[in-house]
């Protein structure tokens, strides 16, 4: 692959520790990683990318995604309800799916992430039905070409123990962990600049036993991957807690060694300021879902107060089911807003939302060499054309990214490689997909 050489940016937001922001910025690329950042670079022999009018950022982070589900937007019966009726409407159309659903599913919304200027994903898959496989949704990703994290989540009671997805989506938990061994040994790859990484993922505190947790944690440090579940949603999720367990979701975490550096919650629109500073003292990530806590009215996440204790924190866009949509760039003015809503307009600033977006998921993830552009980070880069209707008239091109948009990249390089070519996926034909999404969607809704 021939070093590629990005010229003459309006401005290089980097992230690196100073927060170099780089007017007439160039970025020099080879194999994979970011060789050079700087004014006026030279590399004879590289191929030359033009970025006059852009600004440069590093590719977004998404920790929190449910990639199935894009098969099943704005269904009826789900769009005006809360968290747990919004599952009891649909986890019977889930049960229908198998290996294709899971696999065309992944490619497009994989693809919206990158439109997006994800490069980097998480995913959080937690039932398999009629033969479906994380393997799928891994095909998928590789086709697509962003850097991967999916975990193998689970789900383990079902409604006639107590629980709330249907008993034909829950597995015995012997055979769930004998598949995550499986996944692990089969695909992690810890060395740094990986393109895919398997986490273990529990789907909930209501869908599987505290054994599993428990087991999935000790698991998962002897194998040396991360852990992921969902936590202290909404106020349904506080109550099961206090009911099932005798106590709040954050006491229930740090129990089961579910709190340290390799564990993420998403959501914690709930924690109140013990678990906060519990989540901080211990190194615990947040996947803040802005977005869909929005359309499941689950509240507002203390993203503020959990920045300023330590945490950290980065953006998930949630299921297409729960969201619906799967734009990262749009979670991140989301994430702003919403803060300001709650703690007034100085809240938070579109630079530190765009921090969140990058860096911050990056760190949550786990990913020391993604998340900024300098030497020796991997070349995971966002371009977006400032110079559109979008932010015509802006003053602060950065700024404006989250303030106005534009909200789709025109070029996406994920480890150096072209994802996005002039705002068109250049891996896969998206309308091929596209097409053959919409038919599995009309079989069944039919």
């Amino acid at each position: 692959m021939p070093d590629l050489l990005i010229k003459n940016a309006d401005i290089v937001v980097t992230m690196d520790a100073a927060r170099r922001e780089v007017a007439g910025g160039d970025i020099l690329v080879r194999d994979g990683a970011v060789v050079a950042v700087g004014q006026g670079l030279q590399a004879p022999g590289a191929e030359v990318l033009r970025a006059e009018g852009c600004v440069v950022t590093p590719g977004l982070v998404n920790t929190h995604h449910h990639l199935y589900q894009t098969l099943t937007r704005a269904v009826p019966g789900g769009q005006d309800a809360l968290l747990f009726g919004w599952l009891r409407t649909l986890y019977p159309i889930w049960a229908r799916f198998g290996p294709e659903e899971m696999f065309v599913s992944a490619q497009v919304g994989l693809t919206e992430l990158a439109l997006s200027g994800c490069t980097l994903t998480s995913d959080h898959l937690y039932l398999y039905p009629n033969g479906a496989r994380l393997d799928d949704t891994i095909a998928a990703a590789r086709e697509v070409g962003l850097r991967f994290h999916p975990t193998r989540g689970a789900m383990s009671i079902g409604e006639s123990a107590g629980g709330l997805p249907p008993d034909a989506l829950v597995e015995a938990e012997a055979a769930i962990l004998d598949d995550m061994i499986r996944v692990i040994d089969a695909f992690h790859d810890p060395a740094p600049g990986a393109m895919l990484r398997i986490g273990l993922a529990p789907c909930s505190p209501f869908s599987v036993s505290r054994e599993l947790m428990r087991d999935a944690a000790i698991l998962a440090r002897e194998k040396g991957v991360m852990l992921h579940t969902h936590l202290a949603e909404n106020d349904e999720d506080i109550a099961y807690s206090l009911a099932q367990f005798g106590c709040r979701p954050g006491q229930y975490a740090e129990d089961l060694g579910w709190t340290g550096p390799d564990v993420w919650h998403a959501h914690c629109v709930k924690l109140d300021g013990a678990e906060i500073g519990l989540f901080a003292r211990s190194g615990t990530g947040v996947a803040h879902c802005p977005c869909s806590n929005c359309r499941l009215g689950s509240g507002i996440a203390p993203v503020r107060a959990m920045r300023d204790a330590g945490v950290g924190v980065g953006l998930g866009v949630d299921g297409s089911a729960s969201n619906d949509a799967g734009n990262l760039a749009a979670e991140m003015r989301q994430a702003m807003l919403l803060q300001r809503v709650a703690r007034g307009a100085d809240a938070m600033g579109a630079r530190e939302a765009l921090e969140i977006a990058t860096l911050g998921g990056a760190r949550v993830l786990g990913r020391e060499d993604c998340g900024a552009i300098a030497p020796g980070m991997r070349a995971d880069l966002a371009i977006w054309d400032v110079s559109g209707i979008e932010a015509a008239g802006a003053w602060d091109p950065v700024a404006a990214l989250v303030l106005c948009g534009p909200g789709r990249v025109r070029d996406l390089f994920v480890d150096g490689r072209a994802v996005v070519r002039r705002g068109e996926m250049a891996t896969l034909d998206a309308g091929r997909v596209i097409a053959r999404q919409q038919g599995l969607a009309r079989r069944l809704a039919g």
